[in-house]
């Protein structure tokens, strides 16, 4: 933070414009406008596939809270995850209170990747959820369809895998289930039928 500015606040959120998600790190405030289709998409297609096997209770998995960008109170940060969940045995009541942010570190975090967030997101989000104790990490890029999978390490986070394409893959901490990365990606425009 530059010399004479002062610390972002939570007033600071609640001023920008309608559709900007803002986010407190470090005293500074960073805001972004809503993402880009292909990245709701991703965030949308990810959270229906792994709500339905983890946290719907359809499946065998179960056991999860998944919530699409929950507003996070860890310390004095405020984050945004596209993504989160929490393991329903450490958090019981997670969703019975009536504040609309959560001051419980998730137990996983995923963040899609765009060209405005992505160093943001891979630098001090991630120290950030290492240090507020998130036990699993996610990076998905659209554009060059990828997932890595980041498990908490002692010192860091460490890579656990880097799956891309069209694979179907078994992820970290979701590996119960399989995941069909091909089914993340925005689909290409095919033509309307003929009449």
């Amino acid at each position: 933070m530059g010399r004479g500015k002062r610390p972002a606040t939570y007033e600071d959120i609640e001023a920008l414009p309608p559709g900007w998600v803002g986010e407190i790190i470090d005293d500074e405030l960073w805001a972004f406008p809503r993402p880009a289709m292909w990245h709701a998409w991703v965030a949308s297609v990810l959270g229906a596939r792994l709500g339905n096997a983890f946290s719907y209770g359809h499946g065998h998995a179960g056991g999860w809270w998944l919530l699409d960008e929950p507003e996070l109170h860890l310390s004095q940060q405020v984050l945004v995850p596209d993504l989160a969940g929490w393991r329903r045995e450490r958090a019981p009541g997670l969703l019975e209170r009536d504040e609309p942010f959560f001051d419980l570190a998730p137990d996983w975090v995923c963040e899609v990747l765009s060209p405005s967030t992505a160093a943001l997101d891979r630098g001090r989000k991630l120290a950030i959820y290492h240090q507020e104790g998130v036990g699993h990490a996610w990076l998905v890029d659209p554009r060059a369809h990828s997932l890595e999978v980041y498990g908490r390490g002692e010192k860091g986070w460490r890579l656990i895998a880097r799956h891309g394409g069209e694979e179907t893959v078994r992820a970290e901490p979701f590996d119960a289930e399989p995941l069909e990365l091909g089914l993340l990606w925005a689909p290409k425009a095919t033509p309307a039928p003929g009449p």
